[in-house]
This record gives structure tokens, sequence and C-alpha cells, in this order.
């Protein structure tokens, strides 16, 4: 690595680890005769007075991409590919063109490329539009949808890398401020998997250009700030690195002594995370060890702090106690002589790799052996892609958790919410936290989650209610035909967590039991028409008189006791005679009281008049203690009305000499006289409505002899209407029910007729 300018590192001749992860990305791309200059001639004419959003041209940037993935052990496959995924978005069919050209992998290649270069511009659109490109819910929406496309085509990553880093350098070398969107995603989200794979020239390279964009004048200062005394510094450092590497070999401790290159962000970062000013912080002058073996690193720890002079509370056991993406290193921070801080970290040579190289140590799964590196085991190329994914899945933890932290208390948990789990072809889904095999089942197909009977994580068998872990391969095992089971709905045992799960779990046990209710429904309803020998009757014909929209609906209502089947009874009976205004019931024959007069069909007493025919008006259905007044009929007897009955009262108007004075008999304790009176009520139309209120009848022991429905669409949304026949003994008892009816919800008013 060679500095090119304060801050800036270019890259240099390709790490053998960093070629090893291209070379395994590039692996399915199939060697061609002079692919890459094939490449380039194909995609010339189509791009090279072409430009991207930018500004700079196609062709230049190509180049340049293909430069940078050659600087790094790019194959020419891979270089190549950089110019077909150009050319892709200027050909009518892309895929079959490509395809006939340089083959099928070639053409998946670039797709799978644009589609997401596509989405990244579309995610950027959107951020900026909504203002929220600081936003962390922003941020980590557009981290898993690269998720999403990376575990695709794993190759992708590469070439967006590159093509992000060449952006930038455009940008600089032109000395034009770069899209603040641009650079966010460069140094949030590409940096940081650069160096989950171990590329880490190029996270360095795009960290130090983006913030360099992002915070111009903080860059200039720190970068002046190391200029001051580079020269000074530099040459105590090389004076210390090699006393130090004579040192520990003299003293019989194996070891190499390496500078450590400080970079611009990552000095921002440790003063801004420590509250320090430049000064203060300790790795600006920064030392490796790199010793022989576990026992080479304690024994150089112990003599670097017999030596120099420990800082307190600046060391750091990382070998005892590994952090969770398995680095290892002793870190110690010392003052010489003159009290000028040094910082030393201390490994062996395979910690070394695998902090430095990452994940690039997995893809070299033929080089590492069964053994693998960092304790990862990469058998096959399947194992090196599983490898990988779990790193990237590892990679948006790392930005989730900085950002759950700076997030206020109500939106923390956003990003510990959930994991990502992989399935058995390597794709990647995403669930809640704590979710279990079940709801992995569940948020890959319906079907599954029904047939789910058990399940492998990483190949061994567990309870299907196993809380499942960020990168767990989940494998489930089904039957071919089955439901869930209802004890996956009890939260107590734990089968789960998420809310998609749970509803698919329910919705299957409603469906269940709903067929059974309609399957109730219709037996009920069949041997009711099979009794009033209404077997002939369309069911369909049926629920239309009820005002039900379908039979199945019919049957649903009946099997869920919401209509009785007294009222499908009273509903089949022929019906009665039109009758006219005078034409009424005959009443019992009146009885004689002690005071001469006689009462008629109720206990209706007719003042100065024998034995006399009277009956109750159908109209206002009058009942004790209700005011009444008698009209004469013509050849009927006198028929009984409510005094503000309105028929009452057109009659009177016409013929006033009819009219007579009458009133209830006092009732013997004996007399169990019951009448019929209407009452009716309009409500918001819903399910279960007719039930309730029935149920109030019910519970007020009155007796329901008919009921008349009608749904009506209103601006409110629908309404019901209703009226129910009721038995009475006292019409004062009805307004009783009348108030416990019109607190049912939805019932907006309940009256008598």
């Amino acid at each position: 690595m060679k500095h090119t300018g304060a801050g800036r590192v270019a890259l240099s001749s390709a790490h053998p680890a960093n070629a090893s992860i291209v070379t395994a990305t590039a692996a399915s791309l199939p060697d061609q005769p002079d692919a890459l200059a094939r490449a380039r001639a194909f995609a010339e004419p189509l791009i090279a007075s072409e430009t991207l959003d930018t500004g700079e041209n196609i062709l230049a940037h190509a180049d340049a991409v293909a430069a940078i993935l050659k600087s790094i052990g790019g194959s020419e496959a891979m270089q190549a590919a950089t110019y077909l995924v150009h050319a892709c978005e200027h050909l009518n069919k892309p895929l079959e063109v490509i395809t006939k050209a340089f083959g099928a992998n070639f053409a998946a290649l670039a797709i799978e490329t644009t589609k997401l270069v596509n989405v990244q511009k579309q995610a950027r659109a959107a951020n900026a539009k909504a203002h929220l490109t600081e936003s962390p819910v922003a941020q980590t929406e557009n981290v898993r949808k690269m998720l999403l496309a990376f575990s695709r085509d794993l190759r992708v990553v590469m070439l967006r890398l590159a093509s992000r880093l060449q952006t930038l350098r455009h940008f600089a070398a032109i000395r034009q401020p770069v899209p603040s969107t641009i650079a966010r995603e460069a140094l949030h989200v590409f940096a940081p998997l650069a160096n989950r794979l171990g590329i880490w020239q190029i996270k360095w390279e795009m960290e130090d250009l983006a913030f360099r964009f992002l915070e111009p004048d903080t860059y200039k200062d720190i970068a002046r700030l190391l200029d001051e005394k580079r020269v000074e510094r530099e040459g105590f450092m090389e004076a210390l690195r090699a006393q130090l590497e004579r040192d520990l070999n003299r003293d019989g401790i194996a070891a190499l002594v390496q500078g450590r290159p400080k970079h611009i962000y990552s000095i921002v970062k440790k003063m801004r995370g420590k509250s320090l000013d430049f000064e203060q912080v300790f790795d600006i002058r920064a030392l490796r060890v790199i010793a022989a073996d576990v026992k080479g690193c304690y024994a150089a720890l112990g003599f670097v702090h017999s030596h120099f002079t420990p800082v307190s509370g600046e060391f750091d056991d990382y070998i005892a106690k590994p952090k969770s993406n398995g680095y290892q290193s002793l870190h110690t921070v010392v003052r010489d002589a003159q009290q000028r801080a040094v910082e030393i970290q201390i490994r062996t040579q395979a910690m070394h790799d695998h902090a430095e190289h990452g994940v690039a140590a997995h893809w070299a799964y033929k080089e590492a052996g069964a053994r693998g590196y960092g304790g990862v085991t990469a058998s096959s190329e399947y194992d090196a892609k599983i490898a990988v994914l779990r790193q990237l899945l590892a990679w948006e933890r790392d930005l989730s958790g900085p950002m759950a932290k700076k997030a206020n208390d109500a939106d923390k948990g956003l990003f510990e919410d959930r994991i990502y789990v992989l399935t058995p072809e390597a794709a990647i889904v995403e669930l809640p936290q704590g979710a279990t095999a079940v709801d992995f089942a569940y948020s890959v197909h319906t079907s599954l989650g029904h047939r789910c009977r058990g399940a492998r994580l990483d190949g061994v068998m567990v309870p299907l209610n196993t809380p499942l872990q960020n990168g767990q391969t989940v494998e489930i095992i089904t039957v071919k035909e089955g439901g869930p089971s209802r004890d996956w709905l009890n939260p107590e045992l734990g089968f789960l967590n998420s809310n998609r799960a749970r509803s698919k779990v329910r919705a299957w046990f409603n469906v269940l039991a709903m067929a059974q209710t309609v399957a109730r429904g219709r037996e009920a309803v069949e041997k009711l028409l099979q009794r009033e020998g209404k077997t002939a009757m369309k069911l369909e014909d049926l629920a239309a008189q009820l005002g039900i929209k379908s039979a199945e609906d019919l049957f649903e209502v009946v099997g869920k006791d919401e209509l009785s089947l007294r009222t499908i009874e009273n509903m089949l009976k022929p019906p009665e005679p039109a009758l006219t205004q005078d034409d009424y019931v005959l009443a019992k024959k009146a009885r004689q009281d002690k005071s001469g007069a006689r009462a008629g069909k109720g206990g209706v007493l007719v003042v100065g008049i024998a034995s006399l025919l009277t009956q109750l008006a159908k109209c206002c259905k009058p009942a004790p203690p209700d005011a009444i007044l008698g009209f004469v009929t013509k050849g009927k007897g006198v028929s009984i009305h409510r005094s503000d009955c309105s028929n009452f009262k057109n009659m009177a108007g016409g013929s006033p000499d009819r009219v007579i004075e009458v009133q209830w008999n006092q009732p013997k304790s004996s007399d169990s006289s019951i009448y019929p009176v209407d009452v009716a009520i309009e409500a918001a139309d819903r399910q279960g409505l007719l039930r309730d209120i029935s149920e109030v009848f019910a519970k007020e022991k009155m007796n329901v002899i008919g009921v008349q429905t009608q749904s009506v669409k209103d601006n409110r949304g629908g309404s019901a209407r209703m009226t129910f026949t009721v038995e009475v003994a006292d019409s004062g008892r009805l307004n009783q029910v009348i108030a416990a009816v019109a607190e049912v919800s939805g019932v907006r008013s309940a009256r008598r007729r």
C-alpha cells in the first residue's frame, strides 16, 4: 500500500486472500479466449458516447472498474463482466443477446447487477424525496434490498464495490462534490461490506473519499494535522519498529513487527467515539507484532509492558475472549521515555489473516482444507457460499447495532427485532427475533407451514419451538397433507413468534370451524323444511326472503345460533288474507264485573253496555296500561285502539259519533292474559346483531313470536331495520326491555311501534 496524498490510499499489488475471494466469485464464469477484449469490443459501440448519472463517461468508468478488479486479483472473466453490465442497459433484449454472444452465466450476472443498480437508484430517490437520507430506517431498508440481491448472485458484490469506488474517484478527480446520498451509501453500506469481505484496500479508500465529500472541512483539518509532523512521525515509527523487532528476537521471541498505516476516517471515528483531541488519539502511532504462536503473543506482551509504560485502561485481551465475529488479538497502548503514546497489536499470523482478510479466508477453502480459516470449515463451494452469506448477515448486524444505540427510546429495538436465516438453497429469509422453524416455514409458503412436522438447523434435528439464530440454515421436514396443530397457538409453548404465522394458523382453524358451523346450519334448515313440507323450496330463495345474501350465509347464521329456526318457521307459514281497516280478530265474550260492566278481550270494559264484542286493533296493538279508546265498527263489535293511534285519529275524525269510552279491567290474580306488541329497532348493520338483540329479549324472559329484518345501504355504511313482535302482559314492563335493547352495540334507536 502506498500513500498518494493526505488520507488517500491507492491499491497496490493484489493480496492473495483478496485474490481468492475474487477468483471464487468468478469461478462460475467460464474461461473464454480473449473474453476481456471481446467484451470491451462488444460494449464500446453501445457505451462509448454515453454518460452515467454522475456525468462520467460509461466506457471510461467500465475501464476503471476493470482495472480495480484486476488490482485485487480479479480474473479476466470478472473484468469482462464489467463491460457487459453497462452494455445491458442499451440492448432491447439483453438476456438473449448476451447469452448468445458470451453464454448464460455472463448474461445472468449482467442482468442481476443491472437490477441491483436500479433498486439502489429507487431507494436513493425515495430517501431524498422523503428527506430520510440520514434515517436509520431508510438506511437499513437499503441494506436489506442489497442483501436480497447478493443472495441471488454473490458475484454482484464485487462489481458494485468496484463501481462505487470508481464513482468516488471520478468526483475526486474532477474536484466536484459528490451527491450526499451516494457518499453516505458508500460510507455506511459499501465500506463496511468491503471490510467484512476482507477487501480492506477498497474499504479504507472508500471511507476516506466518502468522508472527504461529506465533511470536507473536518477532512482537511485532520489531513493538515497529519502532514504537519508526518516526516518526524514516520522516522520515529520506523526506528521504533526496527528496534522492537530486534529486541524481541534477541530475547528469544520470534516475531515480525510492522507499521500500521492510519486513515483519516478511522482517526475521526476514534476522536468522536472517545471525545478525544487529535493529540490524544493513541493509534496515530501504531505497530503490529506478528508472533509465531499464542504463547509468543503473551511473551511479546510481557516484553512490551516491561520495556515501556502501559497506559491504564487501554489493554484488551481478544485472544482469551474473542469478539463475536471471531476476531482475536492483544491490544495495548504504551508510552516511551518521551511520553509518546504508541498503540501495539499482538497476534499470530492466522489471527492476522482472519482479521485482515475476513470472509476472503472462507473463499479460499481449497487452500484451507478441512480445518478452514477462523474456525469455519468450508469443504465445498456450497459451504463457501454459506460462509459468505453469514458474513453478509453479520455485516447487516454491524450496521444495525450502532444505529440502534443512536436511536431514541421510541426507536430502540428497531434493528434488534429481526434475524436473517438461510434456506437450504442459500436464499435469505427475514424473520422477527425469536422466530422458530414454524415461523420460517410460513414465511416461505403457507402450505409449507401447514405441513411442517420437523426441522433441521445446520443439519441437526431440533424441536419445532427452538428459537432461530442469525445466519442458521433451516430445513423443514413436511408431510404430504395435513394442517397445523392447535398447540402452535399456545403462547406458553413458544411455537410461533411472527404475526404472519399466527394469522395463517388461526385462519386455517377458522376455515375448519366455519365448515363445521355451515354443515350444522345446513342440517338444521333442511330438517325444518322437511318437517314443514317445503323440501321443494330453493335454499337461495329462502335466504333471499330472510334478507340474507346466500344459502351459505343462511347456514352460517343458523349454525351460529344468530337466527332461530322459529323465525324461519314463521316466515314459511302461508300469509294471512289482507284485512280491511275494520277487520279485527274476535275477542272473548265480555265478563260482567261487580259494577255491571262487561269485560271484552284482554279485560277491556265497555262502559254502560252489557255484552259486546271487542277486539284489539292490529295497527297499534294496545296492551295494559296504555290509554285506550273504542271505535264501533260496522257489524264487528268495538275495535280497541291506543289513544295516540294515527289510524284511530283518522277514523274518529270521519265518524266522531262512533267513538266510545273504554278502559282496562282490573286483572285478577289468576289472569294470565298476554298481548302482542311490535318493537322497531334501527342499528348499524354488523355480524351477530340479530343474535345480540335476541339474547336481550331472552334474558328479560320476553317471548319473541316474530321477526322482520331489512338491510339497507346508506351514507353511514349500512343499516339494519328490524321489527320484533313480542308477547307482554304489561306495556310498562316493555319500556324497561326497550331501554336494555338500546344499550346493545350498534343500536341507534329502539321504540314501540
